[in-house]
C-alpha cells in the first residue's frame, strides 16, 4: 500500500515538475534572448565604426551596405592618422587635458568628499546638499558667465579654463566618494586620531588606499569625460598646435571637404575615430573588475 501510494504521488507530481521547468526554460530563453538583441544593437555603432575605416568610396556608399569589409584597406589608418598632427593632438589630449584634469578632480573631490564624510562639523549636511544641488544647473547656463570671467583672467586660448576648476572638485564625484567613505568603518580613523594622526594623514594612509574601486570609478569617468569632450575646447582653445584629438577630427573633416576629398572623409574619420575610441575601450577592459566593484559599492550607506 505505501509503494503504490508512493507511485501515485511521484505520478501526480511529475506533469507539475515539467510544467515548472519548462516554464523557467522558457522564461529563461527569454530573458537571454532580449540581452543578446540589446547587447548586439549597443555593439553594432561600434562595429560599423570599425568596419568602415576599413573601407573605400564604393563599399561605403554601397546598397544594401557592406558589413564585412572586402578588401579591407588598412592603410586607412596610417593615411588618416598622417594627413594631420594626430600625433601632436593625442599629447595634447592625454598630457595637456585629460591627466592633469583626471589627477586634480582626483585630488580635489577626495579631499571634499572626506570633509563631508569623516568629519563632523557644523553645516556640513546642509553645505553636502548645496554641493549636491549644484548638479542641477547645466552647463549651458553657466557657459557665458565662465567664458566672460576666463577671458578677463586671460585664460583663453589655453587650458586652464578646462583644467583649473578640476581643483575646486565636482559635485557628482564628491558625492560617489563620500557614499563609499560612509562604508568603511568610523573606528579606523578614531583609532589613527588617538595615535595622532592629522586628517590629511587619516586620508591618504587609511581611506584612499581602502577606496581603490572608487578612485578607479572617478578616474575613467573623469578620463572618458576630458578625452571625448569637444565643446569646452572649441570655446576656449583657438591655435590649431593646441587642438585635442576630438576638435583634431572635426578639422580632419574640414580638410577633406575643402580639397573636394569629401567622399575620402568617412572612411577617413571613421579609422581616426577607431584609434582614439581604443585607448578608453583599452582602459575599460583591463579595469572593468575594479569598476564593477566600485560601482556597485557605492552607495551602500546613507
Amino acid at each position: 500500500m505505501t509503494t503504490t501510494a508512493r507511485m501515485i504521488s511521484q505520478v501526480s507530481t511529475k506533469p507539475h515538475a515539467r510544467k515548472w521547468t519548462l516554464g523557467r526554460v522558457a522564461i529563461e530563453f527569454v530573458k537571454y534572448s532580449v540581452v543578446i538583441v540589446l547587447a548586439l544593437s549597443y555593439a553594432f555603432p561600434l562595429y560599423w565604426m570599425m568596419s568602415s575605416a576599413l573601407k573605400d568610396d564604393p563599399q561605403v556608399y554601397r546598397i544594401p551596405p557592406v558589413l564585412v569589409p572586402n578588401p579591407a584597406h588598412w592603410n586607412n589608418f596610417i593615411d588618416a592618422w598622417q594627413a594631420d598632427k594626430f600625433t601632436l593632438y593625442t599629447f595634447n589630449s592625454i598630457f595637456r587635458y585629460a591627466l592633469p584634469s583626471t589627477v586634480f578632480t582626483l585630488l580635489s573631490s577626495s579631499i571634499v568628499a572626506y570633509g563631508f564624510s569623516r568629519v563632523r562639523w557644523p553645516g556640513r549636511d546642509q553645505l553636502f546638499y548645496l554641493c549636491i544641488a549644484t548638479m542641477m544647473v547645466p552647463y549651458t547656463v553657466t557657459m557665458v558667465p565662465l567664458f566672460i570671467i576666463f577671458k578677463k583672467l586671460g585664460w583663453v586660448g589655453t587650458y586652464n579654463p578646462m583644467v583649473v576648476p578640476a581643483l575646486f572638485g565636482n559635485a557628482f564625484f564628491i558625492f560617489m566618494l563620500r557614499q563609499f567613505f560612509l562604508t568603511l568603518p568610523q573606528e579606523l580613523s578614531d583609532a589613527a586620531r588617538v595615535d595622532g594622526a592629522s586628517e590629511l594623514g587619516i586620508l591618504f594612509r587609511i581611506i584612499l588606499p581602502l577606496s581603490r574601486p572608487a578612485l578607479a570609478v572617478v578616474a575613467l569617468f573623469q578620463f572618458m569625460g576630458t578625452w571625448n569632450d569637444y565643446l569646452g575646447p572649441l570655446i576656449y582653445i583657438n591655435k590649431y598646435d593646441m587642438f585635442p584629438l576630438a576638435l583634431g577630427i572635426q578639422k580632419l573633416r574640414q580638410m577633406l571637404s575643402q580639397v573636394g576629398n569629401a567622399p575620402l572623409a568617412y572612411p577617413y574619420l571613421m579609422a581616426v575615430s577607431t584609434i582614439a575610441a581604443a585607448p578608453i575601450i583599452v582602459l575599460f577592459f583591463f579595469a572593468q573588475r575594479t569598476f564593477i566593484e566600485g560601482i556597485s559599492l557605492t552607495g551602500l550607506k546613507g
